[in-house]
């Protein structure tokens, strides 16, 4: 079963999130925050990180470059999910090295495309 691993500071929009993984067959650990969710992800090794943009202390973007210039993490693709819809934030996040952007409110088939897109 492929772990995703969602960083997000939003317990909402994590459950919502997590809900739309499990019933998609994907098992799924969480971090509240980007600096958790680095170390999370370093521990864990997911197939996947959904990863916010806006949180306090380190942002998305921030943790994005982060984990894709870190050997034992660069070969985990990540997905931004935000609020900001901006094309200016889509470009951004893939000059981090995010290998997808979508927006909340996320839909499903499109957030599982991607997954599957991204996951050998």
């Amino acid at each position: 079963m492929p772990k995703v691993l969602i960083i997000d500071d939003s317990p909402v929009d994590t459950l919502g999130l997590t809900g739309i993984l499990n019933r998609n067959g994907y098992a799924v650990i969480s971090a509240a925050g980007a600096e958790i969710g680095v170390q999370v992800a370093r521990d864990q090794r997911p197939d996947v990180v959904l990863m916010d943009i806006v949180m306090p202390g380190l942002n998305g973007f921030q943790a994005t470059r982060l984990l894709t210039q870190s050997a034992e993490t660069r070969h985990i693709p990540i997905i931004m999910v935000s609020n900001k819809d901006q094309q200016a934030d889509r470009v951004w996040g893939a000059r981090q090295g995010a290998r997808g952007y979508v927006t909340k409110p996320v839909r499903e088939r499109e957030l599982i495309a991607m997954i599957e897109s991204l996951i050998p």
